[in-house]
């Protein structure tokens, strides 16, 4: 995953090294060791941060969990990204995913840097005070790197407000008098988060979804159809017709966009799939988004996978194998599960027409290129899932300021902050070779670069 970031930031500098409108002051051999400068810098993390975090079990036995706090970039500002509480979680995993950050708050222009966290665990295996006392190990044994113009954490895959709130509590008993407010975000409401916080990534995904198929198709309606290319004549076969729409992962990311999906007002939406861990469920006439989130959320977020539990639902669908849903005949397929689930072995059965990254890095490399070959349109993560920390950063600054914003003000903030980048990227995607991946890594470099020259970090 690291050399596919890598190789797309290398990708980036190499198109911009060519384009004499960007540094223009910087020419000649200054030009190659200043960009030289930005390969090193880019590529690689600030620092990483990793230990074992000692934990007395109630059975009485010892664990030692390995965790990690990878700080990848702070030019724009702390470094900023979740923790992640997973069996899955590894250094290289942690440090691909904080460069992503990186590149995602460049991207949006969020003030922040590119961090991110992990705990290797299962939580499912893990009682609530086992987890209690995890989350405060985490803090303790990272607390000098933490805090609000330092580093501030975020929930992230297997963790959520909960975490947070006792992350917050021991970071404030381990630093008496000094601000803490803002030293995590993704908290609950009473102790200081944000409203829409949580709804924030999921309304994100959708928003970029409907934004692509209703607000872009709409204002630039004309250019797309003097468009002779691939991506825009695939963009309006799809114009002012009911469209299918699959969702994979049921998670808190997953289940939010279904439900806007499900609920939208200004697309014409079947959501006609959606799948978790154990399985997938399919009605061809769409399905009802609200009562499976009821069932998840008294199933420890668990789908219906039996006829008997699905009648206990009230849902009317088919089981069918998890990964099916990825295979579909589909207008978009939304990706909130894992990493790599798209890949050179499995792409050319992928039939979605748009496919919106949900979940971090969910199409690996030669899957991604085989796609946009094929003109499918991939919204890709930098782009569609920073309603997180875009929020986050909402957050973060109430807590500064003490005031807090509603519901409606967040999510209308929001939707202006995405709206203004896909204002940006979107006409150059449908103007030039480069998808819309590489659209989008281009714009972060290039607001890095510009900042990283700036500050003389290139000489």
């Amino acid at each position: 995953m690291i050399s596919q970031t890598r190789k797309i930031v290398q990708k980036s500098l190499d198109a911009l090294l060519e384009d004499e409108s960007f540094l223009p002051g910087v020419k000649d051999e200054s030009r190659k060791k200043a960009f030289s400068s930005l390969t090193s810098i880019l590529s690689t993390p600030n620092h990483i941060h990793k230990s074992f975090l000692r934990i007395a079990l109630e059975n009485g036995r010892v664990e030692r969990i390995p965790a990690f706090r990878v700080q990848h970039n702070n030019a724009l500002g702390p470094y900023k990204g979740g923790i992640r509480f997973h069996e899955s979680v590894n250094e290289e995993e942690v440090e691909n995913l904080a460069s992503l950050m990186t590149l995602k708050n460049a991207l949006h222009d969020v003030p922040f840097g590119g961090g991110k966290g992990g705990i290797l665990l299962d939580p499912r295996d893990y009682s609530e005070k086992e987890l209690h006392l995890i989350s405060k190990k985490y803090v303790q044994y990272f607390s000098d790197i933490l805090g609000p113009d330092k580093d501030i954490p975020a929930p992230d895959m297997g963790s959520g407000e909960r975490e947070m709130d006792w992350m917050m509590a021991e970071y404030k008993s381990i630093r008496p008098g000094h601000p803490y407010r803002g030293s995590f975000t993704g908290k609950s409401v009473v102790n200081g988060g944000s409203l829409g916080r949580r709804e924030a990534t999921g309304k994100g995904v959708f928003f970029s979804l409907k934004y692509l198929l209703h607000d872009f198709m709409k204002d630039k309606k004309s250019f797309l159809t003097k468009n002779d290319g691939v991506f825009a004549k695939n963009l309006l076969k799809l114009e002012d017709r009911p469209l299918k729409v699959a969702v994979q992962g049921f998670g808190n990311v997953g289940s939010v966009a279904a439900l806007e999906a499900h609920q939208s007002t200004h697309l014409s939406i079947k959501v006609v799939a959606v799948s978790d861990r154990n399985v997938m469920l399919y009605n061809e006439d769409g399905l009802d988004i609200p009562g499976l989130i009821e069932y998840a959320q008294k199933n420890r977020g668990d789908l219906p996978d039996t006829e008997v539990a699905l009648e206990e639902a009230e849902v009317k669908a088919e089981v069918h194998d998890r990964d099916d849903v990825l295979y579909l005949e589909l207008d978009a397929l939304i990706l909130a599960a894992l990493e790599d689930q798209i890949h050179k072995d499995n792409v050319e059965k992928v039939k979605a027409n748009i496919i919106v990254e949900g979940a971090n890095a969910p199409i690996e490399s030669e899957a991604d290129a085989a796609l946009n070959d094929r003109g499918v349109i991939v919204i890709p993560d930098i782009l569609a899932n920073a309603g997180g920390v875009i929020v986050s950063y909402f957050e973060w600054l109430q807590g500064r300021e003490t005031q807090f914003y509603s519901e409606e003000e967040v999510f209308k903030m929001l939707y202006e902050k995405m709206t203004h980048t896909f204002d940006t990227v979107l006409p150059m995607f449908f103007g030039d070779p480069f998808s819309l991946r590489q659209n989008c890594y281009i714009h972060s470099v290039m607001k890095l670069s510009t900042v990283l020259y700036r500050q003389g970090k290139l000489y």
